[in-house]
């Protein structure tokens, strides 16, 4: 994967450049979101012609839904804990495997303002994305509030699986 800071589109333009990416391969794509609440599947809705390519979004805000709906271990959740690249990773695999998609977008952390602990602080988040064998997941330590951080992380896994496409 390339640098992060390439020459993507700015962020009010992210879901726009991800649909038409993806609606140009043929590819279909899901989410899995825990911190972010659906606002990646919420964006990617806004952009006209998003039905061509986004089948389905979970929101697994509990240990409970992310087993249940997209079939993330227990033993990595109670080892790992929810935020973690494992829980991510079996998060974004397990999502593209139940929603039958080419690609899949994952998002854990800890938005704040609480939750936070000195191993795993506030911000701390983490972003996957599969596309078809590629898979990538990225931590991410993001300063602000409750909803920059989650818009933060919302636009780095849109970046993420788009930067996978180029």
């Amino acid at each position: 994967m390339s640098d992060a800071n390439m020459s993507l589109p700015e962020n009010n333009d992210l879901e726009t450049a991800l649909v038409h990416a993806l609606t140009s391969r043929g590819l279909t794509v899901s989410t899995v979101e825990s911190c972010t609440g659906g606002m990646i599947a919420a964006r990617l809705v806004n952009v006209p012609g998003a039905s061509e390519t986004f089948q389905e979004g979970f929101v697994t805000y509990s240990n409970k839904a992310k087993e249940r709906a997209v079939g993330v271990s227990h033993e990595t959740l109670e080892k790992y804990g929810a935020v973690s690249v494992k829980t991510c990773l079996e998060m974004a695999l397990g999502g593209a495997r139940t929603a039958g998609t080419d690609a899949c977008m994952s998002t854990t952390g800890i938005a704040g303002p609480g939750g936070g602990t000195p191993e795993k602080p506030v911000g701390l988040v983490y972003i996957g994305a599969v596309l078809g064998e590629q898979v990538e997941v990225r931590e991410l330590r993001i300063k602000g509030d409750r909803l920059f951080v989650r818009t933060r992380t919302a636009e780095a896994a849109m970046r993420l699986l788009l930067g996978m496409l180029q």
